[in-house]
Order: C-alpha cells, then sequence, then structure tokens
C-alpha cells in the first residue's frame, strides 16, 4: 500500500521501479496490450496491487485516443430480440470476455434507417473503438455503415455473401449433417426440414448440411418448408408439411425455437413424437429443456461465441492478428428423436 505519509497517488514509474521492469511493460500490462511475457506481467500486477495504483482512464484514453467502448450491433424488429435466449447467452459471453479489461459493451439494436443513421453518426465520430456485428440478412446496409467506419469489426456468425477478415462461427453443416445422419440411423426415411430464412448464411448452411447428409444416402428432401427462425413460424411451416406431406416420419428444424412450434403443431394434430415422427432441432437453447417431449438438438456454443468475439476484438485493439476460428457443433439426444 502507498505510504500513509503521502497523500500523492503512485505513479507509473513507480510501479515499473517496484516490479523491475520498464515504464514501458508497465503500460502495456495496464493497458492489457500484447508482447508481455507471464512473470513480468504478473510482477506488475504485483506492484499494482502493493501500491494501491489507480491507472488515470482519461489520460489513457486521450493518449491512445480510445474511448473504452464496444459495440454488440443487432438487426431485429423491435427490442425484443435482445429477450431471445440465444441473444442473451451472447451477451453473457461477450460481458464476460470484457470484464477484465477497461471496455464496456454497448448494445445496438438497429431496427430502422433511423437507428441505422444513429450507428452511422456513432461510429463515424469515433464513439466507439470497435464493433462486434451478429450476421445479418440479405444486402444489409448495416454491413456497409461498419466497413466504412474504419473500426476494428469482428463478425459473429457469418454474412450470407463473403467471408469478412475476422470472424467467429459455428459449424453449422456439419451440425445439420449429423442431426440427419442421427435420423437415418434410427430408420427414418422421410425426413422433413424446417429451414432458417434462406437469406442467411446460417439458414443456407444448415440447410446445406440437411442435404448432403440425405444425398450420400442416396435420398432427397422429403419437403422443405422456410422459417424466420421464431416459433410461429416454426408452427406453421409444420402445419403446411403435415398438409402437403401427412405421411413424413421426421423432420429436422434449423433452430429449436421453430422446432418448439413445429411440436406444439404436430400434437395438437395427434401425432406422437417421436414414435410417429421425430423431431430435432438445432441450438441447444434453454426452451429445448422444456418442451414436452424434451427437445433433441445441435448444441451450438452460444456463450463461446461471444466470448470469442470479444477476445478476437480486444486483441485487434491491442494491436495483434487474431485468427478467425468455426467452433464444433454437438447433437443432444433427448426424447423427440
Amino acid at each position: 500500500m502507498p505510504s500513509p505519509a503521502s497523500s500523492r497517488p503512485p505513479t507509473l514509474d513507480e510501479v515499473a521501479e517496484r516490479a523491475r521492469v520498464s515504464r514501458t511493460v508497465a503500460s502495456r500490462v495496464i493497458n492489457n496490450g500484447p508482447n508481455v511475457s507471464r512473470a513480468k506481467r504478473d510482477a506488475v500486477e504485483k506492484a499494482i496491487r502493493e501500491l494501491g495504483f489507480t491507472p488515470n482512464r482519461s489520460a489513457r484514453a486521450l493518449a491512445t485516443r480510445q474511448t473504452g467502448v464496444v459495440v454488440l450491433a443487432v438487426t431485429g424488429d423491435g427490442p425484443e430480440v435482445f429477450a431471445d435466449p440465444f441473444f442473451a447467452q451472447l451477451i453473457v459471453g461477450a460481458s464476460a470476455a470484457l470484464e477484465k479489461t477497461d471496455l464496456h459493451l454497448m448494445l445496438s439494436l438497429i431496427t430502422s434507417g433511423h437507428g441505422r443513421q444513429r450507428l452511422r453518426n456513432f461510429l463515424q465520430t469515433r464513439g466507439a473503438d470497435g464493433v462486434m456485428l451478429v450476421a445479418t440478412r440479405g444486402v444489409e446496409p448495416l454491413v456497409d455503415i461498419v466497413e466504412r467506419s474504419g473500426l476494428p469489426t469482428v463478425f459473429i456468425g457469418l454474412p450470407k455473401d463473403g467471408t469478412p477478415p475476422y470472424y467467429i462461427d459455428v459449424d453449422n453443416a456439419g451440425g445439420s449433417r449429423a442431426a440427419t445422419e442421427y435420423l437415418l440411423r434410427g430408420g427414418r426415411r422421410r425426413i422433413a426440414v424446417i429451414t432458417g430464412p434462406p437469406d442467411t448464411a446460417v439458414g443456407r448452411e444448415r440447410h446445406r448440411g440437411f442435404v448432403e447428409a440425405l444425398r450420400l444416402a442416396g435420398l432427397e428432401p422429403y419437403a422443405t418448408e422456410a422459417g424466420d427462425f421464431l416459433e410461429p413460424s416454426g408452427a406453421e411451416a409444420m402445419r403446411v408439411l403435415l398438409g402437403t406431406h401427412p405421411d413424413l416420419d421426421a423432420v429436422v428444424v434449423a433452430n429449436d425455437n421453430m422446432a418448439a412450434g413445429a411440436l406444439r403443431v404436430l400434437r395438437a394434430a395427434g401425432r406422437t413424437v417421436p414414435g410417429d415422427v421425430a423431431l430435432v432441432g438445432f441450438d441447444d437453447l434453454p426452451v429445448a429443456e422444456h418442451t414436452d417431449p424434451k427437445l433433441t438438438t445441435v448444441h451450438q456454443p452460444v456463450q463461446a461465441l461471444g466470448r470469442e468475439a470479444a477476445r478476437i476484438l480486444v486483441e485487434l485493439l491491442d494491436g495483434g492478428q487474431p485468427a478467425s476460428s468455426v467452433l464444433p457443433t454437438r447433437l443432444v439426444v433427448r426424447a423427440s428423436a
């Protein structure tokens, strides 16, 4: 602790002297910078604790021209999008990764042209240091806004077209392929699919994995309907499938929300699950544990998506060159298939 005889706060030079490192190394540790050994980082952190050193945040922001704010941006139809368990877990993961930094997370939900203009102005005036952008549908002006800002950007999920320099995603095709192969091993042959929106990369990739698994087995999709990842669209797609292909014996659904809607319609129609129709979802959100029967689904590590996106962004802000990555998925077998 600092000497009680002095009311002057300890300085960076004193921290460096106590840790027996250079002032530059001490500054890198305090600013979460790269290229510092574990031993030197531990020594500086110990000196900070012993001296009671508190960084001057205003001076740091002025020196680095950083605001201490990173944005998590997503498009949606309304604020209820953040109540979706997927986004809730994504936020938890990103927040956890930023907890040990000086960065604050700002959520930006874009629902209109006015909202896009507000974000454009905010980013152009350097109101933030970087952006995490949840992959969007079709041709989304938000992508152009973020790219034109010149700020470090990490995509959570791939956009429909092109591959950005920095992204984090999950193995959507592999997960859907595994779900379909599981149904095939169980003897199902009349397998339908409820896809996600066709103008999204995630919807396209999950459909691709489904088709690949069937074709390797010498089959074609028995029937296909598209939804929008929300429960009502899954229910409506299931009603259509039962009307056009009443003898289907399994359904692969592109996310758990839609699968819950499909399950509701199957039960209302008197179909037993999994006796008459086996059902598999994707995401492994909490809803999968609360359906009756519980939902067999593909687990994707949503919190890890948020954590990794934030980690990549922090590394970019520290001047590093992080690698993008695709996280694995796995099938969780419960009672619906």
